[in-house]
């Protein structure tokens, strides 16, 4: 098991970072915890940036510091990519919000039903939380079913019938947070990733409405999900008339143009979309068969009708930011260019840990990386390796959390902004980048031994 932090860690954090300290101050007199997002916090206390160029942003000390975040993975191209930014400007002097349908809405919608095999309609939303709930409700309005299947691990947002589950530590049978109340997770069935014969059965007993899956896996490919598992789930799911979605919310455009469906060649009922799809600006949609969405239409073949409201549903300046940046991944570079990246930086960080002896494992796919410490199990021989026989149990373990602060106060010190445990990659990021996360991590790992 990694040691106990060094003393003075805490020390060389407060001095290189002291600046965020003192905004932290102000953070913790406005906000809960002194933060607005859950995995922005960090103790002793988060690193505040001022502005990002490509693969790195700057700290308010002036810090360059490479972005594994990017943009809690909305920024395939990286920051400030020139054409989305000449879109975003062009369109800020045209008018953010014309209250109206526009032309630019539809170019968006056009080219998000070029690149996504399953999106013979599209509806915008401000998010993929909004997106996937959005999924749950046309999957009842159609199916005229109530309950909802998903895999324990899988994030869907935080709305109140997906976010159960999608957390360590998991207790079999007792998927209760606070603020859920019974009778929402009454409606919900929870099972284990990647075995059929369980979604079978489940369907068979609990005929559910709907199935949602991330495409990759739970918490993007922390524990991979086979492209044979889809397979098997989209003609489960045909078998018994289930809905099956796909929440594409991260892997959309950035594992192929298509997203995991264009990769393993699987068409699900909907997709959920965002991130990406906005440029790195708010926005989601949820796209899918159009006789599903018909009950979003008025007067549609249902005879109900979802609501859906939403001041910013395809604002245009989002629009414009989704437009350039789907044009600039559409031919698929982008994606093979972060994916080669990822899984260059996988190999190097694996051979440090060999190098160093050190408990800790990189794994993922695509240009996604997962660091899990505390292992001791086989080294990875190709890129294919997934540790502890891909067992949900050992891979989303909930790990220390003064262990987790730490090493991610240790990466910073070498100018390193890591994902918790997990980073992505962007067309942006490039070998010097990598030659210093590799140097970053072996600080880290002496640090923290």
């Amino acid at each position: 098991m990694l040691g106990t932090v060094p003393s003075d860690l805490e020390t060389s954090f407060r001095e290189k970072f002291a600046q965020s300290a003192k905004l932290f101050e102000r953070g913790q007199a406005l906000f809960p915890s002194g933060v607005t997002h859950d995995g922005r916090y960090l103790e002793p206390f988060p690193v505040y940036v001022t502005e990002a160029h490509g693969s790195r942003k700057v700290s308010v000390e002036g810090h360059s510091i490479i972005d594994y975040w990017v943009g809690h993975g909305s920024l395939l191209l990286g920051h400030g990519h020139p054409t989305v930014v000449e879109a975003v400007q062009k369109q800020m002097a045209r008018g953010t919000h014309y209250s109206a349908c526009h032309e630019l809405e539809l170019e968006w919608g056009e080219r998000v039903q070029r690149m996504v095999p399953s999106a013979e309609r599209v509806r915008f939303t401000n998010s993929g939380t909004e997106a996937t709930l959005m999924a749950v409700r046309v999957a009842r309005i159609v199916t005229g079913r109530q309950k909802v299947v998903k895999f324990v691990g899988h994030f869907h947002g935080w709305h109140d019938l997906l976010v159960p589950a999608a957390y360590a530590p998991y207790t079999p049978h007792d998927w209760s947070m606070p603020g859920i109340t019974e009778g929402t997770l009454s409606d919900l069935v929870v099972i284990p990733p990647n075995d059929l014969a369980v979604v079978e059965e489940t369907f068979r007993q609990q005929q559910p409405a709907v199935c949602i899956i991330e495409g990759t896996g739970g918490h993007w490919g922390l524990v991979p999900v086979c492209g044979e598992f889809l397979k098997g789930l989209r003609e489960l799911c045909t078998r018994h008339g289930v809905l099956l979605v796909f929440d594409e919310v991260i892997s959309g455009f950035r594992v192929h143009p298509g997203g995991s469906q264009g990769h393993y060649g699987i068409t699900p009922d909907m997709t959920t979309l965002a991130k990406i799809l906005a440029g790195g600006l708010p926005g989601g949609a949820l796209v899918g068969r159009a006789d599903l969405l018909d009950a979003i239409a008025f007067g549609n073949r249902h005879g109900k009708k979802m609501k859906h409201p939403g001041t910013y549903n395809g604002n245009p300046l989002s629009a414009a930011a989704g437009c350039a940046a789907l044009d600039a991944i559409a031919d698929g570079t982008a994606c093979r260019r972060a994916t080669d990246l990822a899984k260059e930086l996988r190999r190097r960080l694996n051979e440090l840990f060999v190098q160093r002896n050190a408990p800790v494992v990189a794994y993922g796919e695509f240009s996604m990386i997962h660091v899990l410490p505390n292992y001791s199990g086989p080294r990875p021989t190709g890129d294919d390796f997934i540790p502890h026989d891909g067992d949900y149990r050992m891979l989303d373990a909930e790990q220390p959390a003064s262990l987790k602060h730490a090493f991610r106060c240790a990466l910073l010190l070498g100018g390193v902004d890591w994902f918790g445990w997990s980073g992505m990659t962007s067309v942006a990021h490039t070998e010097a980048d990598l030659d210093q996360t590799v140097q970053a991590f072996d600080q880290a790992i002496l640090l923290l031994d």
